[in-house]
Formats: structure tokens, C-alpha cells, sequence
């Protein structure tokens, strides 16, 4: 009797297990791995941090934002405890801009420990608009913009004077609210650059697979073309025919779309061996003998079949794009200010006194590192989980 109950749980595990849907299958196996979770969730806090940076900026992030009085200035943390007792609210020291004899009147900035000004929570401060696009592209026909939302609501900001949560930079900008614009500015550039990739890969592989013959031979040939072109001497060459009239917007999109069609050979040629092997299974012959056209083949039962593994490899291609811009942007190639991204940032901490004296420019690194490290191992733990068949059950 006791054995009829032990094996009547693993009965209807068993029953569950097959009787799962395949995004079932994928999700119960990524659960199952520790450090894709892990990554899954600093990689949602990242998105999240990204999608609304303007709330979470207490300061614009321009040159518009900048604090002249604390220029290079030292990350200021909240307290709620010193010498003079602990408060319920954080606060912050106040900062004092004087002239020294020590320095031959030159202006230094002193911190007076004995005044306090505290952190305040939903405060009114620079006003930034949700959904307000304007595209300057070349000729009139294709500007356009859509109207936004005005807000002036922000998560946090100081009674008096300024917060600095990561410092300053040598202009005075606020380096938090920059890092949040940068992280949301890298994560746009990477989505629109996969997108265009994946949307060639899938046209360009799937002709190349499922026609095969003398077609899939010119454009395999056309693919091994595209993959030895050489990355940074073409960005080179680019970045000398960009001219320096275009707009923030207009570089941005350039970028996007030259990341998007030199990363697509690698996904179409997955998308290739696929078809080439499961456009002979029976399913397959049967849809044709019923009369169905070639795309709704490829469209209705081939690609369904392989959803998972392209899944992945968009998640996998996603570290690339926000890496190839960072590079771009850290050599001079990519994006420029007043746009705040990874690569930009990252432009700042080049120089020996920086990792002397300002060792806070260094925050946006880490920004950078947890979120490709985050793609990655969610990428892998999706690589995992792709195909739970073929696992081994504990």
C-alpha cells in the first residue's frame, strides 16, 4: 500500500511532464538553474532601471542638469546615524564652496558636517516627456515625431542643494542619472540592431534552407561575403562618411542599422542547417501534398519548430550589440554627446587621473559588465532549457 502511494506522485509528474507544452518544458528547466535566475532577475532590474531612468534621475542628464558647485565631485551616500544622534529620514552633509588661503584663494569645496539637508521621496524636479520621438532623417519626407508626456515627478531629490548618489563628472553632470540613460540608451541600440538582424536572418535563411539548389549556393556565398568583412575598419571608414551635421537621433539609428545587417550571417546560417534537414520530414511533405504554398509551410510548421533555438540566439545576440556599440562609442566611432550611453561613459575613465583621484568614474563599468554578464547567462540558461528531452531528469 505504501509503495501504490509513493509511486502515485511520480505518475502524475510523469503524466505532467509529457503532457507539457514545450514553453512549459523551457521554463521548468530554466527554473531549475541557479544562475540563469540570478541573472535573469539583475537583467530584469537593469531593464527596469533603463525603462524609467527619467523618473529615477533626480537630474537631467545633459549638460543642462550639471552642478556647477560640485564639479568632480565624490559619490554623496544618505546617512541616518552621526556624531549628532540618527534620524528617521536620510540626509546628506552640506556642501560649502569657499575660498582657501592654502590654496591661494582658489574655490574648494568643504563639507560642513553640522548642517544636514535631507533626502526627500516623490519630489517635483526637471522636467522630461514619456514617448516624445522626433526622427531627423535625411530629407523632410521622413521626419516625423509623436507627442509625448510632460512629467516632473521624481523617485527621490534633496531639500536643499543637490544628491549625488555616484558623484559628478568634470562638467559637473550627475554620473547616476547619466548611468541610467546610458543603460537604456546601450539596450535600445542593442533591440533595434537584433531586430534587423533577426528579421534578415529569418527572409535570407529560410530561402537559403528550405529552396536549397543553386540558390541556397549564391547565397551562402553572399553570407561567408558579409562575415569577413572586417568590423572596426568598416566603422572606420563609416565614421569618416557620417557627417558631423547629423542629429543625436539620426547617429543613433545609423549605428542600429549597420550593427543590425552585419549581425545577421551567424543566426541565418542556424536558421538554414534547420530547415535544410526538417524540410524532408513527413509533416513537412504532408502540408505540401495538401496543396500549401511554400511560405505557409515555412511560415505555419517549419519555424514553429525551431522557436526555442531562435529565442536563444536572440537573447545570446544581444550581449554582442550592446558590446559593438560600447566599442564604437569608446573609440569615437559610435555615439557622441549629448547622448548618454555605456560607450560614452565609458570614453571618461581613459585618462590616468581619473583612476587617481576619481575613481567613481568607474560605476557606469560596472554597469556595463552586469549587464552583459546578466545576457549572457541568461542566454546560456536558455540554451539549456531549449530542448528539455534531451536532458538527463534527476
Amino acid at each position: 500500500m505504501a509503495t501504490l502511494n509513493k509511486a502515485a506522485p511520480d505518475a502524475k509528474s510523469r503524466e505532467k511532464y509529457f503532457t507539457a507544452t514545450q514553453s512549459q518544458l523551457i521554463w521548468t528547466r530554466f527554473k531549475s538553474n541557479r544562475s540563469a535566475m540570478v541573472a535573469a532577475c539583475v537583467l530584469g532590474f537593469m531593464l527596469i532601471l533603463g525603462i524609467f531612468a527619467p523618473f529615477l534621475s533626480p537630474y537631467d542628464p545633459t549638460i543642462k542638469g550639471r552642478n556647477k558647485e560640485y564639479q568632480n565631485g565624490a559619490p554623496q551616500i544618505p546617512k541616518f546615524c552621526d556624531h549628532n544622534g540618527c534620524s528617521a529620514r536620510p540626509f546628506l552633509y552640506s556642501v560649502e564652496r569657499k575660498r582657501s588661503i592654502e590654496t591661494n584663494f582658489r574655490w574648494v569645496t568643504e563639507i560642513n558636517k553640522e548642517k544636514r539637508r535631507y533626502v526627500e521621496f516623490f519630489v517635483d524636479g526637471w522636467e522630461y516627456k514619456i514617448f516624445d520621438w522626433k526622427f531627423n532623417l535625411p530629407g523632410n519626407q521622413l521626419d516625423f515625431a509623436l507627442p509625448g508626456f510632460t512629467f516632473k515627478k521624481h523617485l527621490f531629490g534633496a531639500r536643499e542643494g543637490k544628491i549625488h548618489l555616484f558623484g559628478t563628472d568634470s562638467a559637473g553632470k550627475d554620473i547616476f542619472s547619466r548611468t541610467l540613460h546610458a543603460i537604456y540608451t546601450s539596450l535600445a541600440v542593442g533591440t533595434l540592431g537584433v531586430l534587423i538582424s533577426f528579421v534578415l536572418a529569418l527572409v535570407i535563411g529560410g530561402i537559403s534552407g528550405y529552396v536549397g539548389g543553386v540558390v541556397d549556393g549564391v547565397i551562402q556565398m553572399f553570407t561567408d561575403a558579409i562575415r569577413t568583412v572586417p568590423a572596426i575598419p568598416l566603422f572606420m571608414a563609416l565614421a569618416a562618411f557620417v557627417p558631423d551635421t547629423w542629429s543625436a537621433e539620426m547617429r543613433f539609428f545609423f549605428i542600429s542599422i549597420i550593427l543590425g545587417l552585419i549581425g545577421w550571417p551567424t543566426l541565418a546560417r542556424r536558421v538554414r542547417t534547420h530547415l535544410l534537414v526538417e524540410r524532408n520530414q513527413d509533416y513537412v511533405l504532408a502540408a505540401q501534398l495538401q496543396g500549401a504554398s511554400s511560405s505557409h509551410v515555412i511560415r505555419k510548421h517549419l519555424l514553429p519548430s525551431f522557436t526555442s533555438y531562435i529565442i536563444v540566439d536572440l537573447v545570446i545576440s544581444f550581449p554582442y550589440m550592446v558590446l559593438s556599440e560600447t566599442a564604437l562609442s569608446f573609440i569615437g566611432l559610435g555615439l557622441k554627446d549629448p547622448v548618454n550611453s555605456l560607450g560614452v561613459m565609458l570614453q571618461n575613465v581613459t585618462k590616468a587621473d581619473v583612476l587617481l583621484n576619481y575613481q567613481w568614474y568607474f560605476i557606469p563599468v560596472i554597469f556595463f559588465i552586469a549587464l552583459v554578464l546578466a545576457f549572457v547567462f541568461v542566454g546560456d540558461g536558455l540554451r539549456d532549457a531549449a530542448d528539455p528531452y534531451s536532458s538527463t531528469r534527476k
